[in-house]
């Protein structure tokens, strides 16, 4: 019992540590750098095949036919094809064009974004580009997390705009479905390579889409709001959302020469990133450039007041003892001292704002309403005009960041012992919850009880519920339920763990998924349920039950498992509960 008491004692540091965990590994390939006409032959003969192998049959995607000699082709006229800023070259993965480190644009230090520079020739774009500067991942510190993660943080320089693409097609006249990834960390931490699972190659393959992955601005480069110091500084508390948006720009006026369809865009991401999805759905900027929205596990409702990120970076201007008259020395300030300072900031200015009763899901580093890059808050009080024609799917983990998972101790916690935890967060209304959680999950565990994700799950359905009201584009929700095998089962339905799934990628990612059988068959379902809701704004297929648009009186949220099914308001009561005890974001 101390054991565990002590356990206790160590969440509310763990969680407030923990960094969404999202990083990739890059792959590694054999090169085959034969140039022969004949190996040239057969990749024209392949192309032929996949151009005339894409139709599609109601909600269920024809893959295109491929080799799948799993070779790797780097001959530079095989992949060059033409951007706004010059020419590029990638590389064909076993039949799938591969480019990475793509300039989308530049940016001085806290300004907004401009358009990339133009070169002449053809650019190498074989390799990821740089990541933004960020502070240390604090899951590094545990084996467990550094194994199933299997984070690459890349090389990190301010120069850090750039994006990847993975398609099964280039200069081919197709119009295939884009589905543009952001990734999480908050807004704080993260890129698009750093998980395994972000690999864009077998979504591409099995979907017949684009997929690309981006690096924007984050902590105190891409969210540091200096407006008090002049219009110079006016949008730079948002330069990491207009990062974003300059992104989805150059989709609009490039992805074509990809195969991609400038009409038919989705943006999908998870925690940080579901959250960059949320605030983009209110972004006036941003309006048009993408047809459909996927929030997984990052539900942003609300974001920040200008009133506390100005006061954050006045608190950052203090702390480095620079005068207002002196304020363009920040450009010139080694990041490492930067952030230091920032961070010091954003705990000062926390402190005042839990004073005045203001939170949000994640307080410090993220957007700012600022009456004109986001005039208004996300989705508080109602869903926002400018998207009410973009269907939704929105969802998350049963999990999320589970207590067992991070703390040992937790995980052979007995009923009793779950029990006292349970009172000294809802008191005398402890047996009530016990009640009606007993009557969502009548089958759960003891650790069950204080691994139960009522963070994220609220949000999401008070973000589904806006969104049905407002009577447009069908809303989507979902709960992913399956529970990893890996090291010996620690990690359940942890935060990010549907994400390998929605890419296709349970074998690639097999430290977080296992990479076994049942994996493999949940990704199949799952990856094609993402490519047909980007392909048509409907995401049944004929591997899953029924999946119903979510309205407010039945509330359809599919349960993704080995056993998928539907369910219908199944955890209201809870969650309803819930809500008398709100729980603070990060």
């Amino acid at each position: 019992m101390n054991k565990q008491k002590n356990g206790f004692e160590q969440i509310r540091k763990i969680i407030t540590r923990i960094r969404k965990p999202f990083a990739s590994k890059q792959t590694k390939f054999a090169v085959n750098q034969d140039n022969s006409t004949k190996m040239k032959a057969r990749i024209l003969i392949f192309l032929t095949i996949a151009a005339l192998s894409g139709c599609t049959n109601g909600n269920t995607t024809k893959t295109p036919t491929r080799n799948h000699s799993h070779e790797l082709l780097t001959d530079t006229e095989l992949s060059v094809t033409q951007t706004t800023s010059g020419k590029v070259a990638g590389y064909i993965d076993d039949g799938i064009f591969t480019y990475k480190g793509i300039p989308y644009a530049k940016a001085e230090r806290f300004m907004p974004p401009v358009p990339a520079d133009s070169w002449d020739g053809i650019r190498s774009c074989r390799a990821y580009g740089p990541t933004c500067p960020q502070g240390k991942r604090t899951g590094w510190y545990s084996d467990e997390m550094a194994f199933s993660f299997s984070w690459d943080d890349g090389f990190a320089d301010e120069d850090c705009l750039r994006l990847n693409i993975w398609t099964p097609g280039i200069n081919d006249g197709r119009k295939r479905p884009v589905m543009v990834w952001l990734h999480g960390g908050g807004y704080s931490a993260g890129s698009g390579q750093e998980l395994p699972s972000y690999d864009g190659r077998n979504l591409a393959d099995k979907g017949d889409v684009v997929v690309v992955t981006l690096n924007h601005r984050l902590n105190v480069l891409g969210f540091l709001d200096l407006s008090a110091y002049g219009e110079k500084y006016a949008h730079s508390g948002n330069a990491g959302l207009l990062d974003i948006v300059a992104a989805l720009d150059w989709v609009q006026a490039n992805i074509g020469s990809f195969g991609g369809d400038a009409g038919n865009v989705t943006i999908f991401g998870q925690s940080g990133g579901g959250g960059k999805v949320s605030t983009l759905l209110a972004t006036p900027s941003a309006k048009g450039k993408f047809h459909k929205a996927i929030v997984q596990s990052g539900s942003m409702l609300k974001t920040m007041e200008s009133r506390w990120s100005r006061r954050i970076g006045a608190a950052v201007v203090e702390e480095l003892g620079i005068t207002p008259g002196r304020i363009d020395e920040l450009h010139a300030m080694p990041y490492e001292k930067l952030l230091a300072a920032g961070e010091k900031a954003i705990a000062k200015v926390r402190k005042e704002a839990d004073k005045a009763g203001f939170a949000s899901f994640i307080f410090g580093w993220a957007p700012t309403v600022d009456g004109s890059v986001l005039p208004r808050q996300p989705f508080s009080p109602d869903a926002p005009e400018q998207s009410k024609d973009v269907p939704m799917m929105i969802g998350t983990t049963i999990h999320e960041f589970s207590m067992s998972t991070y703390v040992p101790q937790l995980r052979t916690i007995d009923k009793s012992a779950a029990i006292e935890y349970l009172r000294t967060k809802y008191g005398e209304k402890t047996e009530e919850f016990l009640r009606l959680f007993e009557k969502t999950y009548p089958n759960y565990q003891a650790k069950d009880l204080i691994d139960t994700d009522f963070t994220f799950r609220p949000s999401a359905i008070e973000q589904a519920v806006i969104k049905a009201r407002q009577g447009g584009a069908p809303v989507y929700t979902y709960m992913f339920a399956w529970e990893s095998p890996v090291l010996d089962g620690i990690l359940r339905s942890t935060h990010c763990m549907e994400i390998p799934f929605v890419f296709n990628n349970a074998d690639i990612h097999a430290s977080m998924t296992g990479g076994g059988k049942d994996a493999l068959e949940l990704a199949d379902r799952m990856s094609q349920a993402w490519i047909n809701f980007a392909r048509t704004g409907d995401p049944n297929t004929k591997d899953l039950p029924q999946w119903p648009v979510y309205n407010c009186s039945e509330g359809a949220a599919m349960i993704f498992n080995n056993d998928c099914e539907v369910k219908y308001n199944h955890d209201k009561e809870l969650i309803n509960f819930i809500r008398q005890f709100p729980t603070r974001g990060f």
